[in-house]
C-alpha cells in the first residue's frame, strides 16, 4: 500500500508543479514553446470539460462524479487486498491523476492543460481539426494506469478469474 499512496502523492506533486509552471510561463506570456517543430510543443489551454474537452455536465456535477469515482477506486484498492506492484501502480496513477485534475477544478474552476502533440493538424470535411488534444501530467497518469490495467488484466486479476472459472463449472 505504501507504493499506492506514494505514487498518488508523486503524481499530484508533479502534476501541480508542472501546471504552475505552465501558468506562469505559458499563460502569462501568451506563448507556445516548440520542442520538436510540427510535432511537440507546450501550449497553455483551459479545459472545463473531461477527456478531449467534452463538457457533458455542469461543473458541480463533474466535480461530484470525480470525487465519487476517486473515492470508490481508493476503497476498492484497499478492500481488494491485491498487493501486486502492477495493480498498485495502475490504480495509484489513476487516483493521483484524478486528484490532480480535481484540485484544479476546485481551486480555479478548470483544468490546466499544456502538453501538445500535433499528430495531425488539417482539414476534414472543411473543418479545421487537430487530432490530439492538449493534456497534462494528470491525464497522462490516468491514461497510463488504464493502459496497464488493460494490458496486464490477466496477470493482475488471475485469482479473480480462476475463482470465477471454478464457480462456473
Amino acid at each position: 500500500m505504501k507504493l499506492f499512496f506514494s505514487l498518488i502523492l508523486l503524481v499530484i506533486t508533479a502534476d501541480q508543479l508542472t501546471k504552475k509552471l505552465a501558468v506562469s510561463v505559458l499563460r502569462d506570456a501568451a506563448q507556445t514553446i516548440t520542442i520538436i517543430p510540427n510535432l511537440f510543443s507546450l501550449t497553455y489551454a483551459e479545459n472545463r470539460g473531461v477527456a478531449f474537452g467534452v463538457e457533458f455536465a455542469p461543473p458541480a456535477v463533474l466535480l461530484l462524479l470525480t470525487c465519487m469515482i476517486t473515492a470508490a477506486v481508493v476503497f476498492y484498492v484497499i478492500a481488494a487486498k491485491n498487493r501486486k506492484p502492477l495493480f498498485l501502480l495502475s490504480f495509484g496513477l489513476i487516483v493521483g491523476g484524478g486528484i490532480g485534475n480535481m484540485i484544479d477544478r476546485v481551486s480555479i474552476g478548470h483544468v490546466v492543460d499544456f502538453i501538445y502533440f500535433d499528430l495531425y493538424h488539417g482539414t476534414i470535411f472543411g473543418t479545421e481539426l487537430s487530432l490530439w488534444p492538449i493534456f497534462n501530467i494528470a491525464d497522462s497518469a490516468i491514461t497510463t494506469g488504464a493502459c496497464i490495467l488493460i494490458l496486464f488484466y490477466n496477470r493482475l486479476f488471475a485469482e479473480t478469474m480462476a475463482s470465477n472459472n471454478n464457480n462456473a463449472g
